[in-house]
């Protein structure tokens, strides 16, 4: 039951016996205060049957006689709407009652693998990871609750220089002397004294030495590439440094509501790295330039050499599209080799409609050459959608990415500690003490309400106090108002799953359903512009709408038992609507605050 398609349909059946045939779109209105809802349709095509736009909205309000709603003319020839209380109780009991609380299926449900998180092994998960796993599983969760097929993957990077750079420093520092024994049994061998701190000291120290030092940075390269043939003891090295790694991510995680169907990795690709060059060679699509392999997958108009003014001039070229290099001089494949075969991967275990991949900005053109590459060699089919989502920075109030004081990057887990103990102090202001576990949902879903009511693609600034103020426009804001609705719904012995019926006589109670029915078209616009900032934004308006409520009207004391049903047949509806919201966000619902 949607009322923008029921208003549609029937101002399209109305045009239609006045000989008119176009499509009617009707919107919530930007003038709340005139009309709950209106068209423009008589603007746009009133000039193709020789009418002036207010004749013709006016020719179609006079033929428009539904009960339950008013129509009027304004100018310069929009259709007004305004919604009786009638229409508005029959859908509020309708949601109350609906398993899907009034929100439909997509009509062509798709077949999804959404690839986000994308944390490296052997590196500590830091802030710079946190808003790919927020919007990724928020996405997937709306997917899937509007009945799409989705099943997502982590996508380790566990295939590229840092197992080189940390194997070679652990080498150098004597934390390897076992492995590289002559009689060295690989697979009994276990790493010893090596833990995730001693990770989290060896690959940055690695990784600044290979900036200063060539020698090591192409010893490191010839050890990742032991890695990628699997040359032992490189390789039982690697797969230990790996588990070890992964454990510590899934608990990174967790801590974020974050899971996943498959913890796939750039290794797991490596078996269709060989199949993927042949097929670019075979093609003729891959061609040698100075001892590595590459394609070409500039389009026309793109990476057109510009005229040297000298033979020593750097070549710089216009709308650069440089070829995509599937394998190096020595052999060693590139993060766009195991890209593309990364996809044949996928598209050897499932038929999927679309692929989607979350990163920040910085990799948009790396998955240009990717999916052009396979869209080239018929690794992805024609009709499959390669989606990349690109995400902005997370920044500290002076504008520039969040940093600790001393200029170092902050820790993931230290961001959560963070959200963890400012939510504890929030809560012991309200009588609630020595509860971790529900800090840590509250300060997480903060940080993630703040991150994902901004549009993806655009920077924010982490401002953990304005994310954690009970009032306003933030997470705690929307699970405070549950918690206030429980402790309505606890006192009058109000069950899930009570005969209530709601019925809409105050200008409050009208706010909030018209409130909802802009939630629940918020569902279906997030699913189409790949964002989740409408619904962020449409929970809050839900939740602030009864808090109106809330503050004007004596629930609980209302002598009339039948409004006392009504009223709180309304709190269920809004605690039931609010905290879908959350779930398909990826924030717990809280029973106190």
């Amino acid at each position: 039951m949607d009322l923008r398609e029921i208003l549609q349909e029937k101002i399209e059946k109305v045009i239609e016996r006045l000989g008119i045939q176009e499509k009617v779109v009707v919107s919530f209105s930007n003038r709340p205060e005139l009309c709950d809802y209106q068209t423009n349709f008589a603007l746009i095509c009133a000039k193709k049957y020789n009418l002036k736009p207010f004749e013709l909205a006016e020719k179609v309000c006079n033929n428009l006689k539904e009960e339950g709603y008013k129509f009027s003319v304004a100018m310069p020839g929009f259709i007004n709407i305004n919604v009786e209380n009638s229409v508005l109780s029959e859908y509020a009991n309708f949601v109350l009652k609906d398993d899907r609380l009034g929100v439909q299926k997509v009509a062509h449900p798709r077949k999804i693998l959404i690839d986000y998180g994308g944390a490296n092994v052997a590196k500590e998960l830091h802030v710079g990871h946190l808003r790919s796993p927020i919007i990724g599983e928020a996405l997937k969760r709306l997917y899937r609750f509007l009945g799409d097929y989705v099943v997502s993957d982590t996508h380790l990077g566990d295939w590229g220089l840092q197992m080189g750079l940390t194997i070679l420093q652990l080498k150098e520092d004597g934390y390897l002397d076992e492995f590289f024994n002559e009689n060295a049994d690989y697979e009994n061998i276990k790493l010893k004294n090596v833990t995730l701190d001693t990770l989290n000291e060896e690959y940055p120290k690695a990784s600044k030495r290979k900036d200063i030092d060539e020698n090591f940075k192409k010893l490191a390269d010839t050890y990742t590439l032991y890695v990628q043939q699997k040359k032992e003891p490189y390789f039982s090295i690697y797969k230990q440094i790996r588990e070890l790694s992964v454990e510590e991510i899934k608990k990174n995680y967790s801590m974020l509501n974050a899971y996943f169907d498959y913890w796939y990795g750039e290794s797991d690709a490596d078996k269709y790295i060989d199949e993927t060059i042949k097929l670019f060679v075979d093609k003729g699509l891959a061609y040698e330039s100075d001892g590595a392999l590459v394609v070409n997958i500039a389009k026309e108009g793109e990476h057109i050499p510009i005229p040297k003014k000298s033979e020593d001039e750097v070549q710089r070229y216009k709308n650069p599209m440089p070829p995509a290099i599937l394998k190096k001089y020595n052999g060693g494949v590139l993060y766009v080799t195991t890209e593309i075969a990364t996809i044949m991967m996928r598209n050897k275990m499932d038929n999927f409609d679309e692929i989607i991949y979350l990163t920040d900005n910085r990799q948009g053109n790396h998955f240009v050459q990717a999916f052009r590459c396979a869209k080239l060699a018929g690794i992805s089919p024609e009709n499959q959608v390669l989606k990349h989502i690109s995400f902005g920075t997370m920044n500290g109030k002076d504008g520039k990415p969040f940093k600790t004081r001393s200029g170092e990057t902050v820790k993931l887990k230290d961001v959560v500690n963070m959200l963890v103990e400012k939510a504890s102090e929030k809560l012991k202001e309200n009588g609630i003490e020595n509860d971790r576990e529900l800090a840590r949902k509250i300060g997480v879903g903060a940080m993630k309400f703040g991150d994902l009511s901004n549009i993806i693609s655009k920077d924010y600034v982490f401002d953990i106090d304005k994310f954690l103020s009970f009032d306003g426009k933030t997470g705690p804001y929307i699970q405070y108002t549950i918690a206030r609705i429980n402790s309505i719904l606890d006192k009058a012995n109000v069950k899930e799953n009570c005969n209530l019926k709601i019925d809409i006589v105050s200008e409050e109670e009208k706010e909030i359903v018209l409130a909802l029915l802009k939630l629940n078209s918020a569902y279906g616009v997030s699913y189409e512009d790949y964002s989740l900032n409408l619904i962020c934004s449409s929970t809050f308006d839900l939740a602030k709408a009864f808090s109106t409520l809330y503050n004007n009207t004596k629930i609980l004391s209302e002598k009339s038992e039948e409004r006392k049903k009504s009223l709180l047949g309304i709190c269920l509806l809004v605690k039931k609507c609010l905290s879908n919201a959350l779930t398909v966000l990826g924030i717990d619902v809280v029973e106190k605050m």
